[in-house]
């Protein structure tokens, strides 16, 4: 495979991995599909959300941190543009900084399936690790239903980090290749 079409290929899925992992994280701002929650933690009322939904993971490291990465990869895959061999050894640190985009995010979802959601419990806020005990899961009464929430998004964001740090690399190798050997963007084909 040609170096370029190879980054084309990580460039397309970096897109859609960097927006899943920005609607995931806006979602984890609303357990239950209520802005209650972060509505009387912004008035000071209390921990409300999980704070690993505040350090923005998602939004930042697997999302904005990916995202022009995968912007400058895409434009190597180009013609007449960036496919070049400056174009793929520049697309080797932007595929770096996808990598720490891609660690950040992994680190944070881990974070947050490892302390759990914040929730009410038995009338007093408890927060914590639900995941070993799944039957606890119903003694979290408000918000109703956080800890899947919290477990199906973080889970997502686990994932989409982990593909998206695997694809950077991979871009980091192809890009190396692409600066020393060209992006075979400008040979023709005959049959």
């Amino acid at each position: 495979m040609c170096t370029g079409a190879c980054s084309k290929f990580i460039s397309i899925f970096l897109y859609i991995l960097a927006f899943v992992s920005i609607v995931c994280n806006i979602m984890l701002f609303f357990p239950d599909f209520e802005t209650q929650y972060t509505v009387a933690e912004s008035k000071g009322e209390g921990e409300r959300i999980t704070p690993e939904v505040k350090y923005m993971g998602g939004l930042i490291g697997g999302g904005i941190m990916v995202l022009i990465p995968a912007i400058h990869i895409h434009l190597t895959s180009a013609d007449k543009c960036c496919a070049n061999r400056c174009g793929m050894f520049l697309s080797i640190g932007f595929a770096a900084v996808g990598v720490l985009g891609g660690v950040y995010s992994l680190s944070v979802a881990a974070l947050g399936l490892a302390n759990g959601p914040v929730c009410k419990w038995q009338n007093e806020d408890h927060s914590g690790s639900y995941l070993n005990n799944k039957d606890v899961w119903k003694w979290c009464i408000l918000p109703e239903n956080v800890v899947e929430f919290n477990l199906g998004l973080f889970s997502t964001l686990l994932v989409a980090a982990a593909v998206e740090l695997i694809l950077c690399l991979i871009q980091m190798i192809n890009g190396l290749f692409g600066c020393i050997c060209g992006t075979c963007s400008d040979l023709t084909y005959t049959a």
